[in-house]
């Protein structure tokens, strides 16, 4: 086989590899379909991050193609078969307490620090440069290698779902979107509501009245910050001193002042991937848990009771009787990740369940439904994406293997994860890299990086397993 120096070959390019990845970041690209249009189905952010991308591939010489502005590729290389590489360049919202502009892209300590920095931008310009590699070598090929570019993986998978209404298939294929060495199964995931309206309920005698709670973005997010409106008729000193005193006892952020008479209360957490909400610290739980312990009003009490007594003491799904492992992907996961409650629309709870791939799903959602019916609370808005599982033996997982092993000299574990990747799109599919065993998982978490120097060894890896999948071994 041709004896190649990727790590030389990614040397080369590596001020440019720096820079577009800089410029890649600095687009803005969340979801924002409140500002949508024809031509920008999810926002103009997410649009100028796909344009950006099939506009610098037909720079390169790649062939561009864009599929309902929800998605695109760049293709090169000849063949009847498809390497895919799935890609995706939105990114969660910034969320608060960053130490730099999360769209500066700025360099310090050797490192990118931006929105995306690790999820998937980075990533994605690794991979990009690893294609663009084996494509300037003009090594032969016996397949074509061809970079799928989505829009809505941090929500609906829109893009995916259309792009393979639209277009073919992949043999096989690697997201680089999670950990090295190889991701060989994903959990189940499933995002849903528990929606409680309340009826009217008589007027007890209460200190205090909740009018408005709510915390968390998006359903794969542990929140950061919760946020309470009180009405505090009498006692305000009490509730105010318990509030510190709560704060203080579990290290969390947060303050309290008056508006117009109500007591305006907020609690500030630690953000983490809902794939392990014991990484975070809910904001929303924690807040939930200080008001179940005041005397509320009785439909305020009857909301936050539930979310305390179900989902306020762990993550597993024990006290909703669904709890269950498998020796391939561990435990089931609830992450709790919107809370909201007011007087006129009652309350809801979006969940993001994580679930092995041996789980009965049915099962599940009958012993949920079942407890939570009785509690006065209905499952609205069900998504689900079933798990995924490639078997070790299979070409791509090995093929995979022998490249990892040959550039860093360690043994190529397989593993499992609770996030969801791309990868799951394909029949043969994994998830590979870009974080290296050991390194810290910063993505969806403020001040969000990607080491550079991981970044381009993470490029020579791409590029010599892009080679191996799609080349003629000569």
């Amino acid at each position: 086989m041709t004896n190649i120096q990727w790590e030389e070959e990614v040397e080369k390019r590596k001020e440019q590899l720096i820079k577009d990845t800089q410029r890649l970041l600095q687009i803005k690209s969340v979801l924002d379909e409140e500002n949508s249009t024809s031509d920008a189905p999810l926002g103009l952010g997410v649009k100028e991050a796909l344009d950006f991308m099939l506009k610098l591939g037909k720079e390169d010489g790649f062939t561009p193609k864009n599929t309902g502005n929800l998605a695109g590729h760049l293709e090169f290389g000849e063949g009847e078969e498809i390497v895919g590489i799935l890609c995706h360049v939105d990114v969660v919202p910034e969320g608060d307490g960053w130490s730099s502009d999360p769209y500066a892209a700025e360099i310090r300590d050797g490192k990118i620090f931006a929105r995306g920095a690790i999820d998937d931008k980075g990533p994605t310009m690794a991979a990009y440069y690893a294609m663009k590699i084996v494509k300037e070598l003009g090594l032969p090929l016996k397949r074509r290698v061809r970079m799928i570019i989505g829009t809505d993986e941090e929500s609906n998978w829109r893009c995916v779902d259309h792009y393979f209404k639209h277009e073919e298939m992949p043999q096989m294929g690697f997201a680089p979107d999670a950990d090295f060495p190889i991701i060989y199964a994903e959990k189940g995931i499933a995002d849903f509501d528990l929606v409680f309206r309340g009826a009217e309920e008589e007027v007890v005698e209460s200190d205090v009245k909740v009018i408005e709670y709510t915390s968390g973005r998006r359903y794969n997010m542990v929140p950061d910050l919760a946020s309470v409106s009180l009405q505090i008729p009498t006692m305000q000193t009490e509730v105010i001193q318990r509030y510190e005193a709560y704060k203080q006892q579990h290290g969390l952020g947060g303050n309290c002042h008056v508006d117009n008479g109500v007591f305006v209360l907020t609690m500030e957490g630690v953000s983490a991937h809902g794939m392990e909400p014991d990484n975070g610290k809910n904001a929303g739980l924690f807040m939930a848990r200080f008001l179940s312990e005041l005397n509320l009003d009785k439909k305020a009490a009857k909301f936050f009771q539930f979310v305390v007594t179900y989902f306020g003491k762990e993550s597993r799904g024990n006290e909703l009787g669904i709890a269950y492992s498998d020796e391939i992907t561990g435990d089931l996961t609830i992450n709790v990740g919107k809370l909201s409650f007011s007087q006129a629309d009652g309350g809801v709870l979006g969940l993001n369940m994580r679930y092995p791939v041996t789980t009965n799903l049915e099962e599940v959602q009958s012993t949920l439904e079942s407890l939570v019916t009785k509690k006065g609370f209905t499952i609205e808005n069900f998504d689900d994406s079933k798990p995924h599982h490639v078997n070790e033996n299979d070409f791509l997982v090995q093929t995979l293997k022998k490249v990892y092993e040959e550039q860093t000299g360690e043994k190529a574990e397989l593993i499992s994860i609770g996030g969801g990747t791309y990868a799951r799109s394909l029949e043969s599919g994994v998830a590979f890299g870009p974080l290296f065993p050991g390194r810290p998982d910063c993505a969806h978490q403020k001040d969000e990086y990607i080491l550079i120097e991981d970044m381009l060894k993470a490029t020579a890896i791409y590029a010599q397993a892009i080679y191996e999948l799609a080349g003629k071994i000569e």
